[in-house]
C-alpha cells in the first residue's frame, strides 16, 4: 500500500524558503539545510525540535522553473473559521507572502490566495463555512 510521503514543491531559494515555511507552518527541519534541498516535518506537539508530529512533510527543492500563474498543484492550509482565516492570512503577509490578485475567484469564496516569497500559489481556506 502506497502513501504520500512528502509534497515537494520547487523554489529558486531554498535557505529563503525554508525561513518562510518553518514559520508559516511552524515545522522544523529534519537535516541540515542545503543549498538545493531541505525537508521539513511538523514538529513534535511536546516541543524539542527534530520533527515526528502528526501532518505532511514537506520537501522544498531548487529549481528554475518558472512559477504557474494558474498551477496545477497547491498546498491548502485550514483555517477554523474567518477570522481565523483573516487573522492566518495577516500572519502570512507579514512572514513575506503576498496577495494575489487571483481572477477565478468565485462569487463568494471560502479561500483566500497568496503567494510564498518565491510566487508559489498557495490558499488559506475557512473551514468553518458550511459546504
Amino acid at each position: 500500500m502506497l502513501s504520500i510521503g512528502s509534497v515537494v514543491m520547487g523554489v529558486s531559494d531554498v535557505p529563503r524558503a525554508v525561513a518562510f515555511w518553518t514559520e508559516a507552518l511552524g515545522y522544523v527541519p529534519r537535516d541540515e539545510i542545503e543549498d538545493d534541498w531541505a525537508v521539513l516535518l511538523p514538529a513534535p506537539s511536546g516541543g524539542g525540535g527534530g520533527g515526528g508530529g502528526g501532518g505532511v512533510r514537506l520537501s522544498l527543492g531548487r529549481s528554475e522553473t518558472p512559477v504557474q500563474r494558474h498551477p496545477r498543484v497547491h498546498l491548502d492550509l485550514y483555517a477554523g473559521d474567518a477570522a481565523d482565516q483573516a487573522a492566518e492570512v495577516e500572519r502570512l503577509v507579514a512572514l513575506g507572502a503576498r496577495r494575489v490578485d487571483w481572477d477565478l475567484y468565485p462569487a463568494d469564496p471560502d479561500f483566500v490566495v497568496l503567494a510564498d516569497p518565491d510566487g508559489n500559489r498557495f490558499c488559506v481556506i475557512d473551514t468553518g463555512r458550511a459546504s
